[in-house]
């Protein structure tokens, strides 16, 4: 079976979820917006540079997660997904998962972003399969922590390779496998498949598939 992976933040969606969901919380009043938006900025604009400490950003990003119940954090989900991530899928992208599964392929969402924010935005785009950074829970709550390997630039050939393995599958299906990204932090995942496509990509990444004669496409 074909295997597709589909990088979510500005591939498949236009836009950043982790980055809005920071700044959701800011425009509902659930995070200072003193103390919080300077930080997410700048830990966006490391990420854009390639310079980004994963673990550093982490810290910051799955704090919030731990500071309030399920239930809170379920129902500004909710809003968030209406208000911020519905209008950042665009009908090119619909389209282009569907294609996907139409044909019968292994399908998943390979993402950085921690599956509380990606798990409900892979369901709205009908991707049965999400590796996503896993944010730890004890009794039911979320701790701030990570559980496992980050889902980020060689995590996410780990991650992917541990789920075929779980899955009982070899891992040479790597070797026909297609992996849609618009960063050049994913570059380790993209060499490692057989056929890396860039999707509006942005620059660095842009410039290594001219050079390498990688497809581009945009679904925008």
């Amino acid at each position: 079976m074909k295997l597709t992976l589909f990088d979510l933040d500005n591939t498949l969606l236009s836009g950043d979820s982790d980055y809005e969901w920071g700044q959701f919380l800011i425009d509902h009043g659930v995070l200072s917006r003193e103390e919080y938006e300077a930080q997410n900025a700048r830990f966006f604009e490391q990420y854009k540079a390639g310079t980004l400490d994963i673990h550093e950003y982490l810290g910051f990003a799955l704090r919030p997660l731990a500071a309030h119940p399920a239930e809170s954090l379920a129902r500004w989900h909710e809003t968030f997904m209406r208000e911020r991530i519905l209008p950042m899928i665009t009908a090119r992208a619909r389209a282009l998962v569907a294609r996907h599964l139409a044909a019968g392929e292994l399908c998943a969402v390979v993402t950085a972003t921690n599956s509380f924010v990606t798990a409900p935005i892979a369901r709205e785009l009908g991707v049965p399969h999400l590796l996503a950074t896993e944010p730890e829970t004890v009794d039911g709550r979320f701790t701030g922590r990570v559980a496992g390997v980050p889902c980020f630039r060689e995590g996410k050939i780990e991650r992917v390779e541990a789920w075929l393995q779980a899955q009982g599958r070899r891992l040479d299906t790597l070797e026909d496998s297609t992996f849609y990204s618009d960063s050049h932090n994913d570059l380790p995942l993209l060499e490692r498949v057989r056929s890396p496509v860039a999707v509006d990509p942005d620059p660095q990444l842009a410039a290594e598939a001219a050079r390498r004669g990688w497809p581009v496409v945009s679904l925008r």
